[in-house]
């Protein structure tokens, strides 16, 4: 499949234009599915969604630095189901020369709330005044470092009538100073609404095609899979769902 030439089928929209969807504060609703199947969803979704462009561009490089503690704080709470969670990366957005510190934080009410602050460039180190800003967000002192990155393609969706915002993400690498791994062939794709609605367009789709919602995070599933050892039971249904993704 030529996916350029796939969403050229869609209207754009340029980043500017998606300031009012920008959903800061959100419900996320995860879709996972096999790469093959992306075109007869694109199909389906052009005349409800525009796309992104940016300098000319519809694929968008994201590389990621997550953080955590040396007990895998965040990667255990999310294991364990805790309700109120964190995460804590430097991502830049290639295309748009952007770079931040992100922490993002889930709440008990599952509304996902970012928190970021501009920076010049991804970095191993935390300075001083980038550790006083995550102590505030999460709300106590915590000593986080460098753990892996996440790589991955993007292309974000908004749809032309509701406030909702659609992303797909492909090519998905993952590495440590040791290992490395990919799920190159699996798309995962993310509604995020300010309150969930079934409403969605991308969800009646999905559903029309037999593919449920899916909880999945990239930072505990590359953790798993670059750090096999560490506690899983409760990622190990998903680990076996993404395995027989992989081999379709």
């Amino acid at each position: 499949m030529n996916l350029k030439l796939e969403l050229n089928k869609f209207e754009t929209i340029t980043l500017s234009e998606m300031d009012d969807v920008k959903l800061m504060s959100r419900t996320d609703t995860k879709f996972v599915f096999n790469f093959l199947r992306l075109p007869e969803f694109l199909e389906k979704l052009s005349r409800f969604y525009k796309v992104l462009l940016i300098d000319g561009n519809l694929i968008h490089d994201y590389k990621s630095l997550y953080f955590d503690t040396d007990d895998r704080k965040f990667y255990i709470e999310h294991h364990n189901r805790r309700v109120n969670r964190n995460k804590i990366r430097f991502r830049e957005y290639v295309g748009s020369g952007l770079t931040f510190l992100e922490i993002k934080l889930k709440n008990n009410k599952g509304k996902t709330i970012k928190k970021r602050i501009k920076v010049d460039s991804i970095s191993e180190e935390i300075t001083e005044q980038q550790q006083k800003y995550i102590d505030n967000i999460v709300g106590y002192p915590i000593e986080v470092s460098a753990k892996q990155w996440i790589n991955f393609s993007r292309v974000t969706f908004v749809h032309k009538t509701q406030k909702e915002r659609l992303t797909m993400d492909i090519n998905l690498t993952f590495n440590n100073k040791k290992d490395e791994g990919d799920l190159k062939n699996i798309v995962i794709a993310e509604v995020k609404q300010e309150r969930m609605s079934r409403s969605s367009d991308f969800m009646k789709v999905a559903k029309e095609m037999s593919i449920l919602p899916m909880r999945l995070s990239k930072y505990c599933m590359s953790t798993l899979s670059l750090n096999p050892k560490l506690k899983k039971n409760r990622f190990k249904e998903k680990q076996l769902f993404i395995n027989k993704l992989k081999l379709q």
